[in-house]
């Protein structure tokens, strides 16, 4: 029998995103062009080559190995691309994703990745082709609202900001703004003026975040509503404490 990846328990719609977003399964509901991605991340300019840090690994005359032959170098390793990161903010209320929840997707579905979970942001380095791949996927499929997420690469805060009166998540330095029902990046994810102005998308609903979210809430999907979510993490418990005793 195949074997199938269990990647999260539970029977609610939150449990379902959960798994939608750990096996990379999830809906596309914009287009951010080559460009307008490289122009918010701000590592280089539209159009240019990517810098790298050594040779393409076809020129270098690698020696004989057994895992070389074994694992295929990705593209930005192939190409000798240097490291670069991307970084996003997860608002609390009703943010499709978390910072959990982008590194399991990073993790899990890409190669050369190095995802940083942290409180109220989540970094991935990786080649820079490589971690424009990541971000691509993650701002263009359901993972992403652009009002309740942003790229962040300094003044990044917490999860936990307020949201303004137009709905969007606040930033002190104001990279994105509300324009005619779309949101518009004005800046690039570490705060500077960027020349022209990049659509990222239509914020989702109050209604279509608290259907696409992973984040349970008493005012949405409680996490003491999905019984199975909630018997694994105390057996999950249960098992490491028993263990950490090491009774015998």
């Amino acid at each position: 029998m195949a074997y199938e990846p269990q990647f999260y328990p539970g029977a609610t719609s939150v449990a379902e995103n959960r798994r939608k977003h750990m096996s990379g399964d999830v809906e596309k509901l914009r287009e951010i062009s080559d460009d307008d991605l490289t122009t918010v991340l701000g590592h280089r300019a539209p159009g240019t080559d990517y810098p790298s840090t050594h040779p393409p690994l076809a020129e270098m005359g690698e020696p004989e190995c057994s895992i070389r032959e074994l694992v295929e170098p990705t593209a930005g390793a192939k190409a000798g691309d240097r490291v670069r990161y991307v970084q996003f903010v997860d608002s609390m209320y009703n943010a499709p994703s978390t910072p959990y929840f982008r590194s399991y997707n990073a993790a899990i579905n890409f190669r050369g990745v190095d995802p940083g979970t942290l409180s109220g942001r989540q970094v991935v380095e990786a080649r820079e082709r490589d971690m424009e791949a990541i971000a691509k996927f993650q701002l263009e499929t359901e993972m992403t609202c652009p009002a309740l997420a942003s790229l962040r690469g300094a003044t990044v805060h917490g999860h936990s900001l307020r949201l303004q009166e137009d709905g969007v998540m606040f930033d002190m330095l104001e990279r994105t703004v509300l324009e005619n029902g779309q949101i518009m990046a004005v800046k690039d994810q570490v705060g500077r003026p960027i020349d022209k102005k990049v659509d990222m998308g239509k914020p989702m609903s109050d209604e279509e975040a608290a259907k696409r979210t992973t984040i349970y809430r008493v005012d949405n999907v409680a996490y003491r509503d999905d019984a199975e979510v909630i018997e694994w993490v105390h057996r999950v418990f249960d098992q490491r404490t028993k263990y950490g005793f090491q009774p015998l």
